[in-house]
């Protein structure tokens, strides 16, 4: 089934990466960090979708990171895009296919959690899915995994201590949150939001939990890291994507110093 993007990518020299990273809003240029890089566009790899998203380059990036062989999606495939969930988390299944044990997901996300402030990061500690959809209805696909998954260890306890070690070794204060998925395109209502809070969510966003559900069907370990770039509807005055994006490049230096460590330490 995913033969050909595979034999593409491992023509292209892409062989048997043990991280992969999916870059979320704004949060792309840390590609830019990887050495002895592949950069592949995704409309020339074979049976991928293409990113429509502002502040997602559409680039397959694969190299080095401290000697580690990582893999890298520059921008990501969302639910609101017209994408079916198969075809947004299609790039796990390659992950899969190339040999990917360990996953370290990043997004933009709307802080609900009224501790938090735009341009904190967050690490995910669990999710919560309000838009009644899953990656995994249909068919089973069993020589990744199980028919029913297990999700009470949907991002790695040791993954997240690791985060946290990561995260003091470099002087960074990292919150700890629920991200909660909402479809989009629209940003959340103020009444949403609440409702989101009373559940327990401390983050909102439009990505990641497919990508999550299909990560552990596939056996992948997963670390999740949201950048907060704005309050949450009823929070601030308006939501805009453009604000989205330019807290997300504000907070690239303690994100690349962050995710640098984090890598080294996996």
């Amino acid at each position: 089934m995913y033969t050909e993007t595979v034999n593409f990518l491992r023509g292209k020299g892409m062989i048997e990466p043990k991280i992969a990273l999916i870059l979320g809003s704004g949060l792309g240029d840390f590609a830019d960090k990887i050495e002895d890089a592949t950069r592949v566009p995704y409309e020339e790899i074979p049976g991928f979708p293409v990113s429509t998203v502002e502040g997602h380059s559409g680039m397959l990036v694969y190299g080095k990171i401290h000697d580690k062989q990582v893999i890298a999606l520059q921008g990501r495939f969302h639910y609101y895009e017209g994408y079916q969930l198969d075809a947004v988390t299609y790039p796990i299944r390659i992950f899969k296919e190339l040999g990917v044990e360990n996953l370290i997901v990043t997004n933009a996300a709307g802080g609900v959690n009224e501790a938090f402030e735009p341009g904190d990061l967050m690490l995910i500690t669990d999710h919560i899915n309000l838009t009644g959809q899953n990656p995994l209805i249909g068919a089973n696909i069993d020589a990744h995994g199980p028919r029913f998954v297990d999700m009470t260890e949907a991002y790695s306890v040791s993954g997240r201590q690791i985060a946290r070690d990561a995260a003091e070794a470099v002087g960074l204060r990292l919150q700890e949150g629920v991200y909660t998925w909402m479809t989009g395109p629209t940003y959340e209502t103020p009444a949403e939001i609440r409702q989101v809070r009373i559940i327990g969510g401390d983050a909102v966003g439009m990505s990641t939990v497919p990508e999550v559900i299909v990560a552990k069907h596939c056996g992948i370990e997963v670390i999740g890291i949201s950048c907060i770039t704005n309050k949450a509807a009823g929070m601030q005055d308006t939501q805009a994507h453009d604000d989205v994006v330019n807290v997300s490049m504000q907070v690239k230096p303690k994100f690349e110093q962050l995710m640098q460590e984090l890598i080294q330490r996996i």
